[in-house]
Parts: C-alpha cells; structure tokens; sequence
C-alpha cells in the first residue's frame, strides 16, 4: 500500500492508479524488475507442448525426460515470479498466480503421471461405424467385433484426418499418432482443459458424458478403455444437452455478470477500503446499519469482494464456451465444441447448505483447479502406500490441496502492485479452510453417532450451516480480501463501458462512460529482440 501523506492524497482513484503505473515504471527503469513480455513469457509452455509432440512410449530415455520439462517450467516460473510484473493491476495478480498454477498443473501431468500413457480422451471417429460394409465382414460375430474394435483403435490413433473432419461415432482415444494436426490438439487439449471434460481423468464434480456416448464409447473401444469413472452424484454442477441452450445460458450469464461488475465496480470506489487503505472509514452515503457498526462494516467490505471475485470468474469462464462452441462451433473443432463438453462452474448453493464449508470448497465454488490439488497427495499416498480413506490420508489430502491453493493465490500476491502480505494473508485462508474442513467433518461424524440433530427438521439444520458457514467466512475472508485490496487489485477495470459511471453515479469527476482509458496493450521496447514484446 503506498504511503499516505497527512494531507488528503489520493484524492481520487484514478490518481492512485497513476502512482501504481509511476511506481512500476520506476520499478522498470532501475532494473528492479522486468516486464513480463509476450510471446518470450510462454516459451516454457512450448517446451512442454513440443516434449508432448515427440511419442515416447517406445523410448524410456525419453518418458524420463518429462522431470526434465517439468524442471525448465519450475525454474521459468520461479524467475518470473521474483523478477518480472506487470503494469496492469488485474494482470500484476495474474502474473504470479498463472505461473505458479502452470507449473503445479504440468507436475501434475507430468510427474504424477505420464499424459501420454495414462490419459485418454472422448474423440469422434470417422465415421466407420456408420458404414454398412462393416456388417459384410466374414466370419462369426466375434470376429466381426474383433474387427471394428481394431478398426475403431486404428481411426483415433492412427486416422489421416483432423478433428473437424470426424463425424462417426465416440471412442476413447490414446495419444495420436498421426496427423501431427491430431496430435496437437490432444496435447493442446491435456494441457488447457483443466477439469478434464472428456478425459478419463474428469473430475467428479462435473457429471460424466451422457448416457448416449457412454454407450458409443463401450461398443467402439475394444481394449483400449481407459480406467474411468461415470459415476453420477447430487453435487455435479449443471450439464447442457444442446447448444442453443449452453450458448444462451452462458451469453446470459455473460451479460448478468457484465451489469453486476458495474455496479460492484462503482460500489467499491466510493470506499477507499478497495483502493488499499483497509482501516479506513466506510463512506458516508451507506445506511447507518451498516457505517455505525465495524462488524457490519467488515460484513459488507467482505461480501462484495466474494461477489466480485464470483462475478469476475464466472463472466472469464462463460468466455470459453460462447467461443468454442459458438464461434468456432463443432464444424471447426469437432467433439471439443460439443455442449456436453462444457457443464457449469458453479453448481447450486444448496450444496453448502447440505455440506457447510466442505460443500463449499469441494462442489460449489469453481473446480478449476481440481485435479492439479488432488494428483500430489493422491501419488504421495501411493509412493508412502497409505490407506487413502484413512484418518491420516485425509488429512494430508486437505492440507497438499489446500497449501497448493495458497501457493498459487500467494504467488499472485507476491507479483501485485501493492504492499500485500502472501503469507499471513492468502497462504493463511487456504490453510485455515483446510483445518476448519477436517474439524467440521469430525464434528459432523461425532454428531451422528451421539444422536444429535436426527429428530431436527432439514430446514433448522440447514439454517445452522447457513450460519456457521458464514461466520467462518466473516472471521477468515480478510485474510485474502484485504490482501487484494493491499494489491491494487480492485482497481481495475472489469467492464470498459460503464453504465452508473455514464449516468453520474461514479465518485469521480474523472469518472465517464468509458472505462478502458490509456493503454491496455503496449509494446516494450527493450535493448536487444529477446528484451522486447508485448505487455499488459
């Protein structure tokens, strides 16, 4: 947080803004640090795409070779944490939390195990199935399976067509190996689809593919069936079962998210907690319920960044449907535009109120980073040979899970503008909810077995949870939404036209109809070709 002089200064938002830029641009000049240019800042995530590329199934020297790949990653990622940012405030953030996330994912598919031989995904075949000189096949029926079973094998390893150009049928698909198009959409495909839709690898929070392919895919794969699970459950967010409807349900969820980040937006200048002074006096203009009282205060500071940290995600993850599926559409990208491939991020709140703070964590907020949390505790269980239903399994589970989540919101905190605190601020809430999960579910089994709460109504046991949920969250939440507002984060501009700012609802005269002023992209030029590029 910059330092505050004892006259009024800042006296507007946008001045602080200015100071963070004046600030960085120092930062830059004096070599402190550098700025993290594009394209040079995703040579490590080509590496590791190019490694992908190379089969190495056959080549033991080389499958070694992923600790390699993972290694360069960890280092690139390392190196631009300490040593780059970015002059934007949302991107600053973005810097130190993308880094740190890519290189937990690419251990995860990489050390904790091999993506080209452990992970298969859900690919349309050309179309054999379909033709009826299969059915003019000699011999018995066992041969004719046998037949399409290594038809099938052969058109998704070895097929001579893109993924546009299929149009059969499902079946699992092993790494490609040709064409080289094939080949790079799966890899491009294990290393961005981070729930694993499509994948035998899919998360359990989302629902398996419906009950349609599953049968394709049990009738074309022969033996190369992956291990899988199609399991459904209550807590699985939302699947569509056309396009029109995932498209309109993501364009509205685009548009509902837009208007909300307005008013969130606006709301938040008028307080300067979000500007980065957090013991300031909350303004004047709200009710006095609210301005009299420091709980309420704290309440309402800490419900609208949860909004704001909620609305921002989902309008971001509402982006990759409504462009895949929309524009691209399946006649580009074949299955990976189909609509099933895209469920919802956020499944429905009744989750926690059935589940408390592990409903929370676990089903209703994003599941992004899922798998990439689990895989570590999941391998080390193995390599230790845990009980992993165990008591003490489970436990190592929660904290591996929840420390990986507070290296990568710390590391994000790490890289902001401001003066934020990575670990007494975000490493501290991720830690504390592992804790608070693992003595909510001892309770809970405590409870059971004494008898407590059997004879209560659902709707008083879920009106508790609703409570001690949200009291956790009063007593914890600062610890990461004040490091947000330390780090410049809130000021950003979400959305680039504002409709409460063009109507004179902004707190500054400066404040207008278009947001995005000044420079969003800019070219840095540096001393040689490798110490320029782009930058946010």
């Amino acid at each position: 947080m910059p330092p505050e002089p004892p006259d009024l200064w800042p006296d507007s938002y946008h001045n602080l803004i200015k100071y963070h830029y004046a600030q960085y641009d120092k930062a830059v000049a004096s070599g402190e640090y550098q700025p993290l240019l594009f394209p040079w800042t995703c040579i490590d995530m080509l590496l590791v795409t190019i490694y992908l590329l190379v089969p190495h199934q056959n080549r033991p020297w080389l499958k070694k070779c992923r600790f390699l790949a993972f290694a360069g990653v960890l280092v690139c990622a390392v190196y631009k944490i300490r040593y780059t940012r970015m002059r934007g405030l949302a991107p600053a953030l973005v810097n130190g939390l993308i880094n740190s996330w890519m290189t937990i994912w690419v251990f995860t598919i990489l050390v904790c195990n091999d993506a080209q031989t452990d992970f298969m995904r859900i690919e349309r075949t050309t179309g054999v199935f379909g033709s009826s000189k299969l059915s003019q096949v000699n011999g018995s029926s066992e041969a004719k399976e046998t037949d399409v079973h290594k038809t099938a094998r052969d058109d998704v390893v070895n097929s001579p067509t893109g993924p546009k150009d299929r149009h059969g049928e499902f079946a699992w698909q092993p790494f490609p190996l040709s064409p080289m198009l094939e080949r790079l959409d799966w890899v491009n495909d294990i290393l961005y689809n981070f729930r694993g839709m499509g994948w035998n690898w899919r998360i359990s929070a989302v629902p398996p593919p419906p009950k349609a392919i599953q049968t394709q895919l049990h009738r074309n794969s022969g033996d190369i069936v992956p291990k899988h699970s199609f399991k459904t459950h209550a807590g699985q967010v939302k699947q569509y079962a056309t396009r029109g409807e995932l498209l309109r349900s993501n364009f509205r969820t685009l548009v509902t998210g837009y208007l909300a980040l307005d008013i969130i937006k606006t709301s938040m200048m008028h307080d300067r907690y979000f500007w980065g002074y957090i013991d300031h006096d909350p303004p004047s203009y709200l009710p006095s319920l609210i301005t009299s009282s420091p709980h309420m205060t704290h309440a309402y500071r800490m419900l609208l960044s949860m909004l704001g940290i909620k609305f921002a995600l989902q309008c971001v993850f509402a982006l990759a449907p409504l462009f895949f599926s929309g524009v691209l559409s399946p006649s580009l990208l074949g299955a990976r535009a189909e609509p099933w491939m895209y469920p919802e991020t956020w499944a429905h709140y009744s989750v926690v109120l059935d589940h408390g703070i592990a409903g929370w964590w676990g089903n209703w907020w994003h599941q992004t980073f899922r798998f990439a949390f689990q895989e570590p505790s999941r391998k080390l269980c193995e390599v230790l040979r845990l009980d992993r239903k165990s008591k003490a399994a489970k436990m190592l589970q929660l904290l591996i899970a929840f420390f990986l989540s507070g290296v990568v919101h710390a590391s994000g905190s790490v890289t902001c503008a401001g003066d934020t605190q990575p670990l007494q601020g975000p490493m501290a809430f991720f830690l504390l909810q592992a804790g608070a999960i693992f003595v909510e579910t001892w309770l809970t089994q405590l409870a059971r077995a004494a008898g407590i709460g059997r004879g209560l109504p659902g709707w008083l046991k879920k009106t508790w949870t609703f409570v001690y949920v949200h009291v956790w969250f009063y007593l914890t939440a600062h610890l990461l939404c004040n490091d947000f507002a330390r780090g410049g984060v809130w000021l950003f501009e979400p959305v680039p036209i504002s409709i409460l700012r063009a109507v004179g609802l902004g707190p500054d005269k400066q404040d207008g109809w278009w947001c995005w002023s000044g420079q969003v992209i800019r070219w840095h030029a540096g001393e040689t070709w490798w110490k320029s590029g782009l930058t946010l």
